[in-house]
């Protein structure tokens, strides 16, 4: 998304396929041969970290109920070797996490040097919900935005590289994701009423994202806007992103700091142990 730049997201088609694959076929047969590059490199950003390498990653995924940010982590993540990511999903704050500055639940969960931290929802709830449903003074509101660059731009000089994606689905398209969820009944328990009330709230949520993307999308870290009425162009989208950005960084095994010699010799029984 372009920094500083006013955003209206009426004019980005939620179904569009603008770079990459031509069909879903072809999209499903690219995401599948990014994982092992994706897998490759993540265990690089691991090894590096055991030798003093600081830097990590963290995929912040924003988006409207049913946009994809939990099929996002199951299809894409699952390239990714668990013990190497950081998974967290934010739910309504807790008494104890609305007791301390909203930011401070969101540091507690932040990645380790190494890791691939992924954000299901995040620190931006408390410029969009709280802006729709009027939970904060608007004056308060207002300072979130300059406080949430300022910890963008800490965590990105701390050695974290910040990828935001914004899931853009229609309005339509969340309908019948809706309804898909009611008629299979092991989809139930992913359904809220509350998501009917959050529907209707539709417009003041588009214009609460417009604001929020407009604001921050800074260079260190900026806002990726992802068409996400076709899941498979979804998946596609964030895995190259995720590609893009850990190829940049380039991790590297680190150097043996031991005789490598000696141990095989010794393994092979030439010398002594």
């Amino acid at each position: 998304m372009p920094e500083g730049e006013r955003v209206d997201l009426a004019s980005y088609a939620a179904d569009a396929t603008p770079a990459g694959p031509a069909d879903k076929a072809a999209g499903v047969l690219a995401t599948a041969r990014m994982g092992e590059r994706l897998a490759d490199l993540q265990e690089r950003l691991y090894a590096a970290s055991t030798a003093g390498d600081r830097r990590r990653v963290l995929l912040v995924l924003q988006g409207m109920d049913t946009s994809g940010k939990g099929g996002t982590v199951k299809h894409v993540i699952g390239s990714f070797n668990p013990s190497g990511c950081r998974i967290k999903a934010f739910k309504t704050p807790t008494p104890e996490e609305r007791s301390h500055p909203f930011l401070w639940r969101i540091m507690r969960a932040l990645p380790l040097p190494g890791e691939i931290g992924i954000f299901d929802r995040s620190h931006y709830e408390d410029v969009l919900i709280a802006r729709v449903r009027e939970l904060t003074p608007r004056r308060q509101l207002g300072r979130r935005y300059g406080q949430i660059n300022r910890f963008e731009q800490s965590l990105a000089d701390d050695g974290v590289t910040v990828i935001k994606c914004f899931l853009h689905i229609s309005y339509e398209r969340q309908r019948r994701r809706l309804l898909e969820r009611l008629d299979n009944p092991d989809k139930h328990w992913k359904f809220s009423p509350d998501d009917i009330e959050s529907r209707a709230l539709w417009p003041a949520y588009q214009q609460a994202y417009e604001i929020a993307l407009e604001r921050c999308s800074t260079a260190h870290a900026p806002w990726y806007l992802i068409p996400a009425d076709r899941k498979w162009y979804r998946n596609w989208a964030i895995s190259s992103l995720l590609l893009e950005h850990l190829s940049a960084l380039d991790p590297q095994y680190p150097k043996a700091d031991f005789d490598v010699d000696l141990a095989r010799k010794q393994l092979r029984g030439d010398g002594a142990i």
